[in-house]
């Protein structure tokens, strides 16, 4: 299947205007933007856009149309730029406590999360070192949240089965790691 033709400038007078008049363009944003490289940014996603559009008919003037593409361009990123900054403050304000105007992050301190992660280690390990039926067991019940009916379904097994393995990972678990692990 052949690629569909690209507009060129001598069929396209919005994409002739544009590629005449790139530089001022680029000027136009980069002043009202305040950075050159935004400026470049907008160029660049306008030419995108206008080399991606079907082609109209009839555009009276090009340059005039041009330039309010460019400015509505402009006018998008402010407000998405915007928006993420009002997500993130109110992100913050939720996620964090202040102490004396200083953000404090509200998670465990850096020795608690090294003892879980620890903890963590030590679990994974113990249950790859579980029965084979009852590991299975116990993942699909306590890991992946499955009813004991759901998993002697998965299992091809009886709920007294699948009870049993299930009793027996945990007697395992909680003699090598501690009785933490049933709560």
């Amino acid at each position: 299947m052949a690629d569909a033709p690209k507009p060129s400038a001598t069929d396209d007078p919005l994409l002739a205007a544009y590629l005449e008049r790139r530089a001022n363009l680029v000027r136009f944003l980069a002043a009202r933007a305040g950075s050159l490289a935004a400026a470049e940014d907008l160029a660049q996603e306008l030419y995108l856009k206008l080399a991606g559009r079907e082609r109209a008919q009839d555009i009276g003037n090009p340059t005039a149309l041009l330039y309010r593409m460019a400015l509505n361009l402009m006018l998008d990123r402010a407000r998405g730029e915007a928006r993420a900054a009002a997500r993130d403050s109110a992100w913050r304000q939720t996620a964090h406590a202040q102490v004396a105007g200083i953000d404090v992050a509200d998670e465990p301190a850096a020795d608690d999360a090294a003892a879980a992660a620890q903890r963590l280690r030590q679990l994974v390990t113990a249950v790859r070192e579980l029965p084979p039926q009852a590991g299975r067991a116990f993942r699909l019940h306590k890991l992946d949240g499955l009813s004991h009916a759901e998993t002697a379904r998965v299992m091809g097994l009886s709920v007294k089965a699948v009870e049993k393995h299930v009793s027996a990972a945990l007697k395992a678990l909680t003699a090598k790691l501690g009785p933490r692990l049933n709560s």
